[in-house]
């Protein structure tokens, strides 16, 4: 690992770190429950740099890699994270639909899926690969005539939403436990991973749901050489 002066816009994987932070891309293991801009906040507080920004945004619900951009050279990199492919490991719930597409929102269909096969599943799964249009869900943070559509979702507003091109590189079911499908995705930036949770319901005439979500890669960042932020606290508070 070069040290901070060398190459001041360095990752730092656990459990190096520079001695200072004013150039770093700090790769986080986020908790459930901490937006994006919770841990943003936390590590700003703890580098005591203004300028950290994330490569990224995870919904609070999932956990995972989240690249904390410290200092300006390195928030610069946003968008050079943001073009690299991302892998994910999550459950799809089957059966049970909900209006956010993940288990943030109630489920408003229950479905029975005891006809559904293993087969029928695998084959539903990967018709998902390749190039796909995917409709962004309403609940999300893109804008529509200049207001969130989660706004818009949360009055009980539905508006059409333009389809964008994503690619999914891999879509493996792990493994399949009554109606909860155990998957890892691997796919282009842009891509909804709630979306094809719904989507995937939708073709087995069921409906389903995200019902837990990891982020373990972008790019060649890994999740393993995350900091999870209470070590990181530690850490760098027995400095």
């Amino acid at each position: 690992m070069e040290n901070a002066s060398s190459h001041h816009t360095n990752v730092y994987p656990f459990p190096d770190l520079p001695e200072e932070f004013i150039e770093a891309v700090l790769p986080i293991d986020k908790e459930q429950g901490w937006t994006s801009f919770d841990v943003v906040k936390k590590v700003r507080g703890l580098v005591r740099v203004k300028k950290v920004g994330h490569a990224g945004t995870l919904d609070p619900m999932a956990t995972g890699l989240l690249i904390c951009l410290i200092g300006r050279k390195a928030t610069k990199r946003m968008n050079e994270f943001m073009e690299e492919p991302k892998e994910y490991t999550g459950t799809i719930r089957l059966g049970e639909s909900t209006p956010s597409y993940d288990a943030e929102t109630e489920v408003t269909r229950r479905v029975p899926t005891d006809h559904l096969s293993a087969e029928q599943i695998l084959e539903a799964a990967a018709s998902f690969k390749g190039e796909i249009l995917q409709e962004p869900p309403m609940y999300s943070a893109l804008k529509v005539g200049g207001e969130r559509l989660y706004k818009k979702a949360r009055r009980g507003e539905e508006i059409a939403r333009k389809k964008r091109a994503v690619t999914i590189y891999k879509f493996d079911v792990e493994s399949i436990e009554k109606n909860e499908v155990h998957f890892t995705i691997g796919c282009s930036k842009g891509t909804y991973i709630r979306s094809i949770a719904h989507d995937l319901g939708e073709l087995l005439q069921v409906g389903g749901h995200l019902s837990r979500l990891r982020r373990t890669s972008i790019g060649s960042i890994h999740v393993n050489g995350a900091w999870k932020i209470e070590t990181l606290q530690e850490t760098l508070s027995s400095r």
